[in-house]
């Protein structure tokens, strides 16, 4: 791999940048961030970035607005110090649920932050499971979208789990569930539910047969956790043997670690795309780190490889 790439890490996702640049063998690249006293950011850059390739990585999770502030300074110092090319690891993409006008005068906050980004100067943006795909065609810029299921996969298949069966929470998820079933040569099911308002989900029924069967219920993210505790609830009832949840993207907001903590799961499995503090761990949890996934697809952008080969690295076939 070229050695002219600098690594930054800024507040959000510090482990997991450290743990990216150890496989890559460079180090995470000196930077400070400040607050004023009123809260503005500042970001300081503390070694030469002069014709390098940088790569950000910041999740725009909780704080999230600060977050995304975080990386649009951080990207104008590096392009005022004559990096390069930037781009932005953004493992989690915030405002990503708000891709499009569900109402009369609501904003389509997503492509503001595509825009924003764009003119902060970022040349390339690399994510892990976009809620929302399309926002890809918001950007003028390279967007490589990258899949955490191989790696959720490996864990299940590791595991060595008879009669199991991959349990979409809603017909949206039906094509990453239909991927994961197909990779763990299973059966698929799917939960039937409306959601009346947001973070708000009643469940209807389920298609297909999950009796008997060791059910892993799959989905990008869990944010108040009511969905996909209801779900897993549903498919105890309907006579499931043991029921894993899996998740790209832990925001856990609200009641989610309470409910994911009493819920009938066994395991409660979630990548690191979004740092899960202390006090919101619990025994439950399995986290599975994107850094091994995110290491290879920077090593392959810097060496003008597809990115879609990173996903040989783990005997799944990519996008």
């Amino acid at each position: 791999m070229k050695n002219n790439i600098t690594i930054f890490a800024l507040s959000s996702n510090q482990e997991l940048a450290h743990s990216m640049a150890d496989i890559l063998g460079t180090e995470v690249g000196k930077s400070k961030v400040h607050h004023f006293a009123d809260g503005e950011i500042l970001v300081e850059i503390e070694e030469s970035v002069r014709g390098k390739d940088v790569f950000i990585v910041q999740s725009t999770s909780n704080p999230v607005t600060e977050n995304l502030m975080e990386i649009l300074v951080l990207t104008d110092a590096l392009k005022r110090a004559s990096a390069k090319e930037i781009t932005a690891v953004i493992p989690y993409f915030g405002y990503a649920r708000q891709d499009r006008k569900a109402k009369p005068r609501q904003p389509i906050t997503s492509r503001l932050v595509a825009d924003l980004l764009t003119v902060a100067g970022v040349d390339r943006v690399v994510t892990v499971d976009l809620h929302a795909r399309q926002i890809q065609g918001f950007f003028d810029i390279p967007v490589d979208e990258m899949e955490a299921l191989p790696l959720i996969c490996r864990y299940i298949k590791n595991k060595n789990i008879e009669d199991l069966c991959v349990v979409s929470p809603d017909h949206g998820g039906a094509t990453r569930a239909r991927k994961m079933s197909e990779a763990l040569d299973c059966p698929i099911a799917i939960i039937d539910k409306r959601r009346p308002k947001p973070n708000v989900a009643e469940v209807m029924g389920i298609i297909g047969d999950v009796a008997g069967k060791n059910c892993v219920l799959i989905d990008d993210m869990i944010d108040t956790a009511g969905t996909i505790v209801a779900g897993a609830q549903v498919l105890k009832e309907k006579g499931a043997k043991d029921v894993y949840i899996a998740c790209t993207h832990g925001v856990l907001s609200g009641p989610a670690v309470d409910r994911l903590k009493d819920c009938v799961a066994k395991e409660v499995i979630i990548t690191d795309t979004i740092a899960i503090p202390e006090e919101k761990r619990f025994d439950k949890l399995v986290q599975i780190s994107v850094a091994e996934l995110l290491a290879y697809t920077i090593e392959s952008i810097e060496n003008d490889l597809p990115v879609s080969d990173v996903f040989k690295h783990f005997d799944f076939k990519g996008e």
